[in-house]
């Protein structure tokens, strides 16, 4: 328990970042497409630019950390100033400022696109700028293996009670606070407001608790020029960056194809909004579970072995959910079972990436803790706009409908087929590239920390 507590400041800043992170790419999608009537020509675009643009914005924003001089440290520097900034845009992004709204998704308005585009772009980068420096913060709390899994696994659990506020209370609160059925524009601001304020409040119990890390207060050592050449022979010359990279990027689209369809699923397929709450509580609570099985487990296990067993987890859930969509008991056994196995597989993400920065240490001869971590924010990004672009190029092609309150069949299979199918087959992916690729093992850092 004394353990758990050194890291519980830090942990705060994981659950307010969540509560903009999961509004984002949990409700972002739905709200544009069904209540602002969006084209989803129009956010094909946008999100594919958003993601080109986190390509370039995101390992340079992690090289500018790793450069940062400051009595505050390298790392701290940066949290109240990125969570402050994200706070602003996350309640803009989700309030129309006043331009007219048309159920004609044919129509393209082009003030609130431009509107829209600006505010999102925004979010990406002002959420880069506290989330970088934030995770690469684990490195310098603890080089010891055991209580690296701990410092990696409190803040996870940190982050998956953001995302259960968000996913069960949203659904209710929007009409609550929009004093109006359903999903409505005037709630998702208000909500949208709390949750930035939220935010930022939270943040700041992490940037006051960090102070007592030695090596976080460190100013940072001095650094050549940043450069696009450093930053990319940073990533290309770390193989294990490279393979959790691929991993990392098959395990994140699955889960955002579950959790970024699940309310067009549930409002459109299951014809009941308010389940989504359910089924996010059932979310977090394997998740929360699922955060246990790590540093439990590899008291008997060997890591990998137990990362590996995760990811089997998250498969064998995703195909019961499909197998019983209609069966609720079952269904609610295997979203446990599947969501204990993505909240394991997301510390070891975490820990790997650790791992990954003392790994490129010894190789390429310097660390990169902030260009290193940088890559899990793209790989996030990017698994998004995976899950994103299949979402609007569905709505396309499928005959969906957003004016329509009961969707075509056409649509709800395609919505159902990408939410519960698309998953284990990317999870399955993941495991055999983890299995074949991966290679540092407790035996293989020891060599390296030794």
């Amino acid at each position: 328990m004394k353990n758990i507590l050194k890291y519980a400041g830090f942990g705060f800043g994981a659950l307010g970042m969540d509560l903009s992170y999961g509004l984002f790419f949990t409700f972002l999608n739905y709200y544009l497409t069904d209540t602002l009537f969006l084209h989803p020509m129009f956010l094909m675009v946008l999100t594919t630019i958003a993601r080109v643009w986190d390509g370039v914005n995101d390992p340079i924003m992690g090289a500018i950390v790793d450069g940062t001089k400051s009595r505050l440290g390298k790392y701290r520097f940066w949290l109240m100033i990125g969570a402050s900034a994200n706070a602003v845009v996350l309640a803009l992004l989700f309030t129309n400022p006043g331009f007219t709204v048309t159920k004609n998704v044919g129509v393209i308005d082009l003030g609130i696109c431009v509107y829209i585009a600006v505010m999102y772009i925004m979010w990406d980068m002002t959420n880069t700028v506290m989330d970088i420096p934030y995770w690469s913060m684990i490195p310098s709390l603890t080089t010891d293996p055991k209580q690296r899994n701990l410092a990696a696994t409190v803040p996870r659990a940190f982050s998956g009670l953001g995302q259960l506020v968000v996913g069960a209370a949203t659904p209710i609160l929007v009409p609550l606070l929009g004093r109006s059925e359903g999903y409505n524009a005037p709630g998702y601001s208000r909500w949208a407001i709390l949750c930035a304020a939220a935010l930022i409040g939270l943040m700041a119990v992490s940037f006051v608790s960090t102070r007592k890390f030695p090596a976080v207060m460190q100013a940072g050592p001095s650094q050549e020029k940043i450069t696009f050449h450093a930053v990319w022979n940073t990533v290309k010359n770390n193989d294990q960056l490279l393979v959790f990279m691929l991993v990392a990027l098959l395990m994140n689209t699955g889960w955002y194809m579950l959790t970024g369809l699940a309310t067009h699923y549930f409002e459109r397929v299951v014809g009941d909004g308010t389940q989504q709450s359910f089924f996010t509580i059932l979310v977090g609570a394997g998740q929360a579970a699922g955060l246990l099985l790590l540093p439990v487990l590899t008291k008997w296990l060997k890591r990998n072995t137990v990362i590996k067993l995760a990811m089997g987890m998250a498969g064998i859930g995703y195909l019961g959910m499909y197998a019983f969509r209609n069966t609720l008991p079952a269904f609610a056994v295997f979203c446990l079972i599947g969501m204990m196995g993505v909240g394991s597989s997301f510390v070891g993400q975490t820990i790997m990436l650790s791992d990954i920065v003392d790994y490129g240490g010894r190789k390429m001869g310097y660390r990169s803790e902030s260009v290193t971590f940088s890559m899990k924010g793209i790989i996030q990004k990017g698994a998004y706009s995976v899950q994103a672009v299949a979402m609007f190029l569905m709505i396309q092609l499928s005959g969906y409908d957003a004016a329509l309150k009961v969707q075509p069949q056409s649509a709800q299979n395609a919505i159902t087929v990408m939410m519960l199918l698309v998953p284990p087959a990317l999870t399955a992916a993941a495991l055999l590239v983890f299995s074949r690729r991966y290679k540092l093992d407790e035996a293989k850092m020891a060599e390296i920390n030794g």
